[in-house]
């Protein structure tokens, strides 16, 4: 069973060069940024005296390249730098939010699944007919949907007007963290469940018309108990990639809904950064990020794997 993951490994080293340009790419763009991270710290006492005294401080002065090779120095010893704003190891303020951005992001991902697995089957079961129009037409309507304003919407009809939820936070007890997360993780649910219940749908209809599905009918099994065991196995294969890939995705719309919700995740953590043209948090963020979806990617093939014995990812072919 071990031997079917020897692509592990691969993939990880495969990581390394990836994570490389990435900090190129991040790092040069970041400096793009208009303004000076010294005259955001200054602020309204900012003089040319002082801002060039505090530039040379944090080594602002200096060329692009020797910033950058700094940069990858200090990123070998294991030392993201320190937060210009906040003047704490940048290491420490991302490991710090990042539980509540993952905590958010998996929370999202089982309503999506405890939304989509549903219409998906009423949908597959009847295509053409009117209840398959009507969950393709939710699928059409909630991808048309920017996730700001999905949020914002949420938040005035379940959070102003009906008083259902919060209108932001975290809360501080732990069940508080999931009552406060749950129109956030709808509004990140809602994003993914369109690609989700197109998917799901497609693979079942193809599930349903096999002919192992068909043996199974003729041996009396139907309805939900020919749904779970012979079905939706099957049908998830395909929908196991589509649900890493928009893992991946969706961590990019965390750093908006959590500004949107006030929570202090590391969307939130982001957006203040650039805010505040905080380089070490933005690279670090950016970096960390990456690997996210770096480590979702491999965990999807070897649930991929897991699910389909027929496909070994270590030799790339069909077992």
């Amino acid at each position: 069973m071990l031997d079917r993951f020897r692509f592990v490994p691969g993939r990880l080293l495969q990581a390394i060069p990836v994570l490389f340009g990435i900090t190129l790419i991040v790092f040069f763009m970041v400096h793009l940024l208009p303004g000076n991270p010294a005259v955001a710290i200054l602020g309204q006492t900012a003089t040319p005296e002082r801002v060039a005294a505090l530039s040379a401080q944090l080594g602002l002065d200096k060329p692009l390249w020797d910033q950058y090779l700094l940069f990858l120095g200090h990123l070998f010893q294991g030392n993201l730098g320190t937060s210009i704003t906040y003047q704490q190891p940048v290491s420490g303020l991302v490991l710090q939010d990042f539980p509540i951005t993952l905590q958010l992001l998996l929370y999202a991902l089982v309503l999506s699944l405890l939304i989509s697995v549903p219409l998906a089957a009423l949908a597959a079961t009847a295509p053409g007919r009117g209840r398959d129009l009507g969950v393709r037409a939710f699928t059409l309507l909630g991808q048309g949907m920017p996730q700001f304003w999905v949020g914002i919407m949420l938040i005035l009809l379940l959070a102003v007007n009906a008083g259902l939820f919060p209108v932001g936070g975290y809360g501080e007890t732990w069940a508080e963290h999931w009552y406060y997360l749950f129109l956030p993780a709808l509004t990140l649910a809602i994003a993914m469940c369109p690609t989700v219940i197109r998917s799901l749908r497609a693979s079942t209809i193809n599930v349903l018309g096999s002919e192992y599905v068909g043996t199974a009918r003729s041996k009396g099994a139907a309805g939900s108990e020919l749904f779970r065991m012979h079905v939706l196995r099957n049908a998830a294969i395909p929908t196991v990639s589509i649900l890493g890939v928009n893992l991946g995705y969706l961590i990019g719309g965390t750093l908006v809904i959590e500004k949107v919700f006030a929570i202090p995740g590391i969307g939130s953590l982001m957006i203040n950064a650039i805010l505040a043209r905080d380089f070490p948090i933005i690279q670090a963020v950016a970096l960390f990020v990456a690997l996210f979806v770096i480590v979702v990617g491999i965990l999807t093939d070897v649930v991929y794997t897991t699910i389909d014995p027929r496909v070994d990812l270590s030799t790339k072919e069909l077992a």
